[in-house]
Parts: C-alpha cells; sequence; structure tokens
C-alpha cells in the first residue's frame, strides 16, 4: 500500500473530539482507539493512559476491549489508534516506532505543538511508519 495512493477519510467530529482528547490531557500525552471501517473514521474513543511519565501512552487493555465490543455492537469494527505529542510534532518517536504493532491498523498522531493543532495518520510498513493521505467529511 503506498501512502499517496490511500485516502483514509474522518469525520469532522471525530477530529475535534481527539484535539479536545489531547488538549485536556496535555501536558501528557493523550491516547485512544479509532472506529469505523476499513479506512473510514467514524468515532474516536478515549482510553485511559497507563504509562507513567508525559512521553509515553499505553492503552489501558480493557477500555480497548470495551471499544471493540461496542464497535462491533454498532457494526463497526477498531481500525487504529490515536495518540498526542504535546510538546513535539505529528510524528511518529522512536519509542513509537519500536511500541508499535497492529501494522494493519491506523496511528493517527496530533501534535499541540503548533496553534492549529496538527493531525497525521500512518501506517507501519516495510521500514516504519508510512504517512497516508486524509480527507475530513461531515457527519452522517
Amino acid at each position: 500500500m503506498s501512502g499517496l495512493d490511500t485516502v483514509v477519510t474522518i469525520d469532522g467530529d471525530t477530529i475535534d473530539a481527539i484535539i479536545a482528547h489531547a488538549k485536556e490531557a496535555a501536558p501528557a500525552e493523550c491516547c485512544g482507539l479509532l472506529v469505523g471501517r476499513a479506512r473510514d473514521i467514524r468515532q474516536a474513543v478515549r482510553a485511559r493512559n497507563l504509562a507513567s511519565g508525559l512521553n509515553r501512552f499505553l492503552i489501558d487493555p480493557k477500555d480497548h476491549l470495551d471499544a471493540a465490543r461496542e464497535a462491533r455492537r454498532q457494526g463497526r469494527e477498531i481500525v487504529g489508534f490515536y495518540h498526542s505529542h504535546p510538546r513535539s510534532p505529528a510524528v511518529p518517536s522512536e519509542t513509537d516506532l519500536t511500541e508499535a504493532s497492529y501494522p494493519d491498523q491506523l496511528h493517527l498522531i496530533v501534535s499541540l505543538a503548533t496553534e492549529p493543532p496538527v493531525l497525521r495518520i500512518f501506517n507501519i510498513g516495510e521500514g516504519g511508519f508510512l504517512e497516508l493521505r486524509f480527507a475530513s467529511i461531515q457527519s452522517k
């Protein structure tokens, strides 16, 4: 899959919810799950960050399981994860790369280092993260 060939759609309200979560959690990183179908993100589900320190995230497994169950109930699925970089760009860090799993999932990073915040979406590819293009859509 080439990042230039793949466009991820993300609901505008979902973008707003992710940015709000990042701002509320700052100066710590926030984290959560992306719900939808394939490359269509319709919802962000907040998760507790179990990591110690400000510059890491670890999604609570119970939150992950609860979100997966609710997504299935809605006819959707977990399509990826999000987290914030409160003071650095929306670029995967070495820690993000080292700890990343779920290569078929989307990985969204929101940076609060600039105003307005910057969001970028990635997949894990053969040499690391591969950035994907995304388009914001209105809720249906």
